[in-house]
């Protein structure tokens, strides 16, 4: 009895504890969820990156920040090199335009616009952005190009190139209103020759006429040699009179600052994940949810428009293969499975080493089935396998991320810190979750600022009401009833089995409509406002890129024909400072050696990682400059916009593989300034650097000097070979 009492009282003090505990909990909650929702990551920046700083700047650090020495000669020079008069007054009229689409198809669309305009001897009325316009209740202290953009500078910075207004003149606007002029609707891929035969006409009859644009573009990024001036005005209007309004860099060169705290670089990264995108080259499978169907959805659109000509469903992994969908976020890499062990990959001293490591769990042959997106397929016996005693090893598929895993094996080290660019990822926070647990400092823009920050940005705006979620009607007992008794006479067949139940969920937000409906409804008001709002984003996303220490695209060079995100910041870094780190990576290799199985690769020399290192390594000089040259410079100019708008520094000591036709050596001025100011700079930081012209030799000394440093990237492991 009296241990029963005992155990009544412990009990009881327990719950006591327990309620205590709980109050305590609550109580901390409550006074520091302010400090929760201010949370800025640059000041976690100072926490984790503030160690041993000054070893940091050692090989290894040099080697995945420094430039690269051999586009060091490249330089900007968009200037005109021929005879090039200043526009007059009088011409042949003017040009006013609407363009529709995202930042990308804005940014190509104006460059475009400009040249036209100098083509065609025509007065250019700054062009209205409809997804500012279309938007109700913004600011009503931006409108339309100057939502984005700098009208002031545009203007001025175009002076000696077209004469541009920022409305039509009174009487000219009223019968614009009335449809007096004729409008035109040209592709991308439009020629000068059309608008030399088919719209100067009808510009010196009306004296105005309009442009539509919704391909990102309205002239071909090729011109004839003949026209090299108009390239290089396109480069004049992208890299120098295309600015952003003052609140737009201010804020954009503060998250730079933040990033680069205490002298620390980053890298940006932008994932390419657009619904466009995947729709266009059939990446709906690699999702497995909602999204699939609204990139199903998207892409029947495109085949009923003409835009797309295959068929409706694809082999979505066949066309990862292939390298036409993003480096998935999410993909994964094979866990070698021996009976009782499992090889887990892991990046330590340059080298993907396969340490054993204990399960809890044994695997048998007979329960494992195949895998077909894995390196090996389950159930097989791997070459490893067959050197060792017969015993059998089996692949199965990690939660690793590719692009993590990329970076990971080029050196970058765990503390790194990421911007991650893209005003709205398609798929959602859960894709990068794999990312973010192999990189803490990986951000974006809300981890940067504050919400009054971008508050100041968006500036103010009415009220709309939020999209709100109706449920539909319940049925009441009397009505169900009624219903029952029309059903017909008994004995009745037993009704279906119900649909799964779509849960409410499944109906919020801008894709619930998938769920109930097989038409995608118009947006609602606040969604337009929404997407006005992404074009800022995306704005403070390239300003961030262009200036990164490091660029690596998850998309680009898509082949669709649209200008994508991660291609104009490659080729405005491209032009600004050719030799900054620009990882231009390969996806179809990537994925061979994803999902290569090669006896004894992870041996140094034959080893995965060396071979990542090895090509994105490749990627970053004239041999990724060379692949780039051939994919998108025919799809889009301002991704690559050498030779026409660059020169070269000549220097007696090196030989350049890389030359374009057309290549020019860079005025005497520009090579002074050159040599007494950045040249000096470039080689007083990588004296202390070892020579790296021959990459075995580079790739070597990182496996045998990884193994003396103080501070590894990764825990050190015994490398071990199944043959021993």
């Amino acid at each position: 009895m009296l241990f029963k009492s005992k155990i009544k009282w412990a009990a009881l003090g327990g719950l006591v504890l327990s309620f205590l505990s709980l109050l305590v909990h609550l109580l901390l909650a409550k006074y520091s969820s302010a400090d929760l929702v201010q949370y800025s990551a640059f000041k976690g920046f100072i926490e984790d990156l503030n160690i041993n700083v000054g070893g940091r700047q050692g090989t290894g650090y040099r080697k995945v920040w420094r430039n690269v020495k051999s586009l060091e000669s490249l330089q900007p020079y968009a200037n005109a090199r021929s005879r090039y008069p200043v526009p007059t007054v009088e011409n042949n009229g003017f040009i006013y335009a609407k363009i529709f689409g995202g930042f990308e198809k804005i940014r190509s669309s104006i460059c475009d616009l400009v040249t036209i305009s100098r083509l065609l001897n025509a007065t250019l009325v700054i062009p209205e952005i409809q997804e500012s316009t279309n938007s109700k209740g913004i600011s009503s202290k931006f409108k339309s190009f100057s939502y984005i953009y700098n009208e002031e500078q545009f203007i001025a910075g175009l002076k000696n190139d077209v004469t541009i207004l920022k409305s039509l003149p009174p009487n000219l606007k009223e019968l614009r209103k009335k449809k007096h002029f004729p409008t035109f609707k040209p592709k991308s891929s439009a020629s000068p020759t059309f608008y030399i035969k088919e719209v100067l006409p009808k510009l010196k009859e009306a004296k105005v006429v309009g442009l539509v644009l919704y391909d990102g573009g309205c002239l071909q990024p090729i011109l004839p040699s003949s026209l090299a001036e108009y390239q290089r005005l396109r480069c004049r209007v992208a890299f120098h009179a295309l600015h952003f309004r003052p609140e737009i860099l201010a804020l954009g060169h503060l998250m730079v600052e933040r990033l680069q705290a205490l002298g620390q670089p980053y890298l940006a990264f932008h994932p390419g994940l657009v619904r466009d995108m995947l729709a266009y080259h059939g990446c709906a499978e690699l999702f497995q949810d909602v999204h699939t169907e609204l990139i199903q959805y998207r892409r029947a659109q495109m085949i009923k428009q003409g835009i797309v000509n295959e068929e409706l469903r694809v082999d979505s992994h066949v066309r990862k293969g292939n390298g036409s969908c993003p480096l998935m976020p999410e993909e994964g890499l094979c866990l070698l499975f021996w009976p009782g062990k499992a090889l887990i990959s892991r990046f330590d001293s340059g080298v993907l080493a396969p340490p054993p490591i204990r399960v809890t769990m044994l695997v048998a042959p007979d329960t494992m089935v195949p895998h077909p997106h894995c390196g090996c397929p389950r159930g097989s016996i791997s070459p490893h396998a067959r050197a060792h005693d017969h015993e059998s090893a089996f692949f199965a598929n990690d939660a690793h991320q590719m692009v993590g895993l990329l970076l990971r094996a080029m050196g970058y080290p765990p503390k790194t810190r990421i911007y991650l660019a893209g005003s709205e990822i398609f798929g959602g926070q859960r894709v990068l979750i794999p990312l973010r647990a192999m990189y803490t400092n990986l951000v974006d823009r809300t981890s940067l600022c504050t919400e009054k920050e971008l508050a100041n940005l968006i500036g103010q705006e009415t009220l709309l009401p939020e999209d709100t979620f109706l449920v539909p009607p319940s049925k009441s007992a009397d009505k169900l009833k009624k219903e029952w008794d029309k059903a017909g006479p008994r004995p009745r067949p037993l009704p279906p089995p119900p649909d799964r139940p779509i849960y409410q969920h499944e109906k919020e937000g801008w894709y619930g409509w998938v769920a109930e409906k097989d038409l995608e409804p118009d947006p609602s008001p606040i969604e337009l406002r929404r997407q006005a709002h992404r074009l800022l984003w995306s704005a403070l996303d390239y300003i961030v890129s262009v200036e990164a220490d490091a660029f690596f695209p998850g998309f680009n060079e898509g082949g669709s024909g649209w200008p994508d995100f991660s291609s104009l910041v490659m080729g405005h870094r491209l032009y600004e400072m050719a030799s900054a780190r620009t990882y231009r990576p390969d996806r179809k290799y990537l994925d061979e050696l994803f999902n290569s199985t090669r006896d004894n690769f992870y041996h140094p020399k034959r080893n995965w990682t060396l071979s990542v290192r090895e090509h994105l390594n490749k990627s970053l000089g004239e041999e990724g400059l060379e692949r780039d040259f051939r994919l998108s410079k025919s799809k889009s100019f301002l991704s690559h916009p050498i030779p026409e708008c660059s020169c070269r520094i000549l220097e007696t000591t090196k030989i350049h593989r890389l030359s374009y036709e057309g290549d020019v050596e860079c005025p005497k001025w520009m090579e002074e300034g050159f040599k007494t100011v950045g040249f000096q700079k470039i080689r007083a930081n990588e004296s202390e650097s070892e020579d790296e012209e021959n990459l075995e030799e580079q790739l070597q000394s990182d496996d045998e000097g990884n193994t003396s440093s103080t501070t590894p990237l990764l825990e050190q492991d015994e490398e071990m070979d199944p043959n021993d």
